[in-house]
């Protein structure tokens, strides 16, 4: 980024001219060296998103847990909960799980709004430290905590992590074939699979939350050893020249960018980049439509989803709820080369029409079965992921090599927008809600 100077230290402009005029390596390498790539941001993708899940996923065990001796959190194996608000028809916590959610996503937020003003000006590798580090002292801050708000500071650095990770490695892709970003997005599904996954069964299997977040530092090592020994340095790549159709692609920008190399993407002028940003805007509002409406359900509506027909205890049916809505998101973000969707508006609508479901159904508890919920979330999870996977799919086609790592990154802001929304808003709706007799 900024020039080269950004991508991972292997980039300069004396070194592409010389790469541009070097022999093309033999064929078997080169499929070698673009599996590595794939196989090294599905990884990326993994660990980049793996603490903000597990941090979702453990938000009902922040907000409600008791300390006993040893610092050993308690979990209640029980399947009868016990109302924090006797006088509502609810089992509230006193504060929202949107708060959680709040604490994992607003440094992200604010991450990716700074990030096109000067991010770009850090090479890439301190800031992937930075990531490890900050994923790395989520796990540790959360797990060793004494009180909700301490876990909420383990929280944000999961936040940092995820934000700063998210920002660097889609603009990275910009050096490396459009393939990536498909890898990369099911990677990050992965992440919401294997994190809600990995917390529901350990803590069902009898761990405590202080250790299984402990157990899960392998991550972070997991997540540097990706970028630094996985990925083939960028001017290696044997297939970023090799993209079909490229007469085909259609502009987000009505003028005639020329060819230019995507290491030259953030020397664009102001006018430039805000040419392409609302160029940007027919992914970026439905994808902000999208978040806004599956986080408002995960954070503001699942606490409160609650059955008392069902041998699950309240904290056992939020822990399945997140990992049911990742499942569905891993699916979809993994299914973009089986159906491709462009008209990503579509998705908004739909998953609006969910969120009005189910908010219909918290004041007239009209669903019979929590069953019928655990398919509408999955439902819910494939609309999210497909959403996410289609949108960065059709902006990496649509934008120019020139402006393609401007694009990525700008576009990123989309998801977290929506999510910050959402949880703002479900804060008091969660008071007010709670506070119904």
């Amino acid at each position: 980024m900024g020039g080269c100077a950004g991508s991972r230290g292997h980039l300069s402009d004396s070194d592409s001219e010389e790469t541009a005029s070097e022999p093309q390596a033999p064929l078997l390498g080169s499929q070698g060296a673009h599996w590595k790539n794939a196989v090294g941001f599905w990884f990326l993708g993994l660990c980049n998103n793996f603490s903000y899940v597990v941090m979702l996923s453990a938000a009902h065990d922040i907000l409600s847990h008791k300390k006993e001796a040893g610092n050993h959190t308690h979990v209640d194996p029980g399947p009868i909960p016990i109302p924090h608000n006797g006088s509502s028809r609810f089992d509230c916590n006193s504060v929202s799980t949107a708060a959680v959610l709040l604490a994992d996503i607003l440094p992200t937020l604010l991450i990716k709004f700074l990030a096109p003003l000067g991010l770009h000006l850090l090479p890439y590798s301190p800031r992937v430290l930075v990531s490890g580090i900050c994923s790395a002292g989520s796990f540790v801050l959360v797990a060793f905590s004494h009180s909700v708000w301490v876990s909420l500071c383990g929280v944000v650095l999961a936040s940092i992590s995820s934000g700063l990770g998210e920002v660097t490695f889609l603009s990275l892709t910009a050096f490396y074939s459009r393939a990536v970003i498909s890898w990369w997005s099911s990677g990050t599904g992965g992440a919401g699979l294997l994190g809600a996954l990995s917390y529901l069964g350990l803590t069902q299997a009898g761990l405590s939350p202080q250790h299984t977040l402990l157990s899960m530092l392998g991550i972070p090592i997991l997540l540097l050893a990706s970028y630094f020994l996985l990925l083939t340095a960028p001017e290696h790549d044997p297939r970023r020249e090799e993209e079909a159709d490229t007469a085909a692609q259609q502009p987000l920008i009505g003028v005639d960018a020329p060819a230019c190399k995507p290491n030259f993407g953030w020397n664009l002028s102001l006018q430039e980049r805000w040419t392409v940003f609302k160029g940007l805007l027919s992914y970026i509002i439905p994808l902000v439509l999208v978040y806004f409406a599956e986080y408002f359900i995960n954070q503001g509506l699942f606490e409160l989803l609650f059955f008392q027909n069902t041998s699950l205890s309240h904290p056992q049916q939020y822990r399945w709820y997140q990992m049911l809505y990742q499942a569905g998101v891993f699916v979809s973000r993994s299914s973009l080369r089986c159906c491709h969707i462009r008209l990503t508006w579509i998705l908004a609508l739909l998953q609006c029409l969910n969120l009005a479901f189910l908010l219909a159904d918290i004041f007239l508890r009209f669903l019979p079965s929590i069953y019928i919920v655990f398919l509408i979330v999955v439902y819910e999870g494939l609309l999210g992921g497909a959403a996410y996977v289609n949108t960065f799919h059709n902006i990496a086609v649509e934008t120019s090599d020139k402006h393609r790592e401007f694009a990525m990154a700008a576009a990123c802001i989309s998801d977290t927008l929506g999510i910050s929304l959402s949880g703002a808003l479900a804060i008091p709706v969660h008071n007010f809600l709670c506070r119904l007799p």
